[in-house]
This record gives C-alpha cells, structure tokens and sequence, in this order.
C-alpha cells in the first residue's frame, strides 16, 4: 500500500517537472520569428510562434492601384504561409511532451 503512494508522488514530480518544461518551451516559442513570403518575396509576413503578425513588408513594385486584388491575394497567402510554419514549428517543440506522456489525443 505504501509503495503504491511512493509511485504516485514520483509520478506526480514527473508531471511538474513536465509542465515547467511545457511552460518553457511556451515561453520560448512566443519568442520565436517566422517569416512567411508569397510572390518570390514581394510580401514578407513576420508572426511569432505565438501566431501575432510583427511585420509586413511590401515591394513596391507590387503595389498597384489598378490592381489591389493581387495584393491583397498576396497577403493572405504570405500571412498563411507564416502560420503553416509556426503550426509545424509548435508541433516540434510541443509534440516531445506528448509523445512523453503517452496520452492519446492531447496533441
């Protein structure tokens, strides 16, 4: 019987020292930049892992009066292009707990 609570704080340590790690690898994915670009680069898109848009940059030469539809075409798709990054760069970081914990279906 005793023996059975040692296990349960181990396993009870584990999770905290699990979660703090999950907190950290949070705290440093919020810091990361990832550039996202469409038309060979005419749009460039900054997001934080945390998925916020930092900066948009836009060549000039893509800036059309006559044409706003492209750019605004092109800025989805940069803007997208970012996203699908940063979800693939959070399922690396986030996906080792995961696989840790062996719990289906939490990532």
């Amino acid at each position: 019987m005793m023996r059975g609570m040692g296990n349960m704080q181990n396993m009870m340590k584990q999770m905290q020292k699990m979660q703090k790690k999950m907190l950290e690898a949070q705290e440093e994915l919020k810091n990361k930049r990832v550039e996202g670009s469409a038309g060979g680069g005419a749009v460039t898109v900054v997001v934080s892992g945390h998925k916020e848009v930092l900066e948009v940059k836009i060549s000039e030469d893509v800036v059309n009066p006559e044409d706003v539809e492209t750019l605004q075409d092109l800025i989805v798709v940069a803007v997208n292009d970012a996203l699908g990054k940063v979800d693939k760069l959070t399922e690396e970081t986030m996906g080792q707990f995961a696989k840790g914990l062996n719990l289906p279906g939490l990532f």
